[in-house]
């Protein structure tokens, strides 16, 4: 019912607008209709309104592979329909009843998902292989590959051990999702492949890291990083602050 709320709202203002702008009349009439700017203010929100959902929903990015054509066709039946929404007949007087709404969206990027974290596996998965044919890469037990630039001071980062660093995170395509200079956190409160790639290295050290998507976000990704994708991170450990263990009393 959310969404069918949300078209309610923009329906009403939107046929509001509208009214208001085709209204004549022939008498004297004491009162101003809007005038051009009010109208495409409103015009302009119920822009915004509509961007929200498509936001909302993860439709941004689609945004383009959208039938343009259905979608005014849908606000226009909705505000051709009778009744309001919470009359029972009122979703059978379109081709698709908009109590459909959220299992046809689920599907609809259930199914986008799916294709993004297959095509990115098996980009990563290309990627790596050929990766681990250059001279200077090596790769670990896990599939993490790396790349070591200087070694750093010969006690390695342990797992408990704080870390100050400097890296720059990039996908495949080259595309920066995070970068940052003198962040610090535990070694083992990281993706895995972080975790590994830091034992390889002391303070001072910098290297290249590989890390295929089952060593970083796996299949759910985050926010900015898509589900199975692989990533390379450029790391420099600028300081390490080793574990001491609480002593008994």
């Amino acid at each position: 019912m959310k969404a069918i709320k949300f078209f309610a709202i923009a329906a009403c203002a939107a046929a509001l607008a509208v009214s208001c702008n085709s209204a004549t009349s022939e008498v004297a009439v004491e009162a101003e209709l809007p005038t051009a700017a009010e109208t495409d203010s409103v015009s302009y929100l119920i822009g915004i309104n509509f961007g929200s959902f498509l936001k909302g929903n993860n439709f941004a990015e689609e945004l383009g592979e959208l039938n343009m054509s259905e979608i005014k066709k849908g606000m226009q039946d909705f505000l051709a329909a009778e009744g309001t929404p919470y009359d029972p007949e009122f979703g059978e007087q379109f081709k698709i009843n908009p109590n459909e709404m959220q299992r046809l969206l689920n599907g609809f990027i259930s199914k986008k998902q799916s294709y993004k974290a297959a095509k990115n596996l098996a980009e990563g998965k290309a990627f790596l292989a050929k990766n681990a044919l250059k001279e200077n890469v090596d790769t670990t037990a896990s599939g993490l590959q790396y790349t070591i630039v200087a070694e750093g001071a010969a006690e390695k980062v342990a797992p408990q051990d704080t870390v100050w660093v400097n890296y720059k995170g990039t996908l495949l395509d080259g595309t920066v999702f995070d970068e940052n200079d003198s962040t610090q956190f535990v070694a083992n409160r990281v993706i895995k492949g972080w975790t590994e790639g830091l034992g390889l290295l002391g303070e001072g050290g910098k290297a290249t890291l590989y890390i295929p998507a089952n060593l970083a976000y796996g299949e759910r990704g985050n926010r900015s990083i898509e589900p199975n994708s692989t990533l390379i991170f450029d790391v420099e450990i600028l300081k390490v602050g080793k574990f001491v263990p609480k002593e008994d009393k």
